[in-house]
């Protein structure tokens, strides 16, 4: 999805929760700054022409391993279920609330690590971006420039599912994703139901 049909979901987005366009921007301003370079071209590789399983972080999620196929994207802390697991995701799609020192290891290991900048999260950017020394790939839900992405989506999971399906995937299987979970807050609620009226846009259910 590019930018010019992004923009008026996230409007309605920013409109719902009350988040701030302009923080959004300053934190892809200071993320931008501090990357050193741009991995798109292995993401795309990963993605194009491929079988790509991305893994939301619902508790579900151990219980549907067995369906993983082709490549692995994993929704933030969902990388620590595979990694438990034995599976090591080819991208991790974070905005660092769930980012450990495992992240780093994996990154290591030559895991993507796609950072999503936004206004709630630069205290984390400033603290783990410069500590990644493998591949990474910067991401805002703002308007996108250099060395920025914005390929659609919310949420970690979904923004995913949207990255896997612009760049090109055969194939996308989503597992762990549970847009009904009860045990989540009102504002998770919220953003779950927006991930899933977005993954619909794109002809994805979960």
């Amino acid at each position: 999805m590019d930018f010019e049909e992004w923009e008026p979901y996230y409007t309605q987005i920013l409109e719902s929760f009350g988040f701030e366009r302009e923080k959004d921007e300053e934190a892809a301003l200071l993320l931008a700054a501090l990357l050193t370079h741009d991995d798109l071209p292995l993401l795309e590789s990963l993605c194009r022409g491929t079988v790509v399983t991305v893994c939301g972080n619902a508790p579900c999620l151990k219980d549907e391993l067995r369906c993983i196929e082709g490549m692995v994207f994993a929704a933030d802390a969902a990388s620590e279920v595979l990694r438990r697991a034995g599976i090591r995701p080819d991208a991790v799609f974070t905005d660092l609330d769930g980012a450990t020192d495992d992240y780093l290891a994996m990154n290591r290991e030559g895991t993507v690590m796609v950072i999503h900048a936004h206004g709630d999260n630069m205290p984390l950017i400033r603290y783990w971006t410069p500590k990644f020394t493998g591949p990474v790939v910067g991401t805002t839900q703002a308007c996108p420039f250099p060395p920025l992405h914005n390929f659609g989506g919310f949420t970690d999971g979904d923004r995913a599912v949207f990255a896997a399906d612009h760049l090109g995937a055969e194939r996308i299987i989503i597992i762990g994703f549970d847009p009904d979970d009860p045990d989540v807050d009102f504002v998770k609620r919220g953003k779950l139901q927006w991930a899933r009226r977005l993954l619909a846009l794109i002809g994805y259910a979960c």
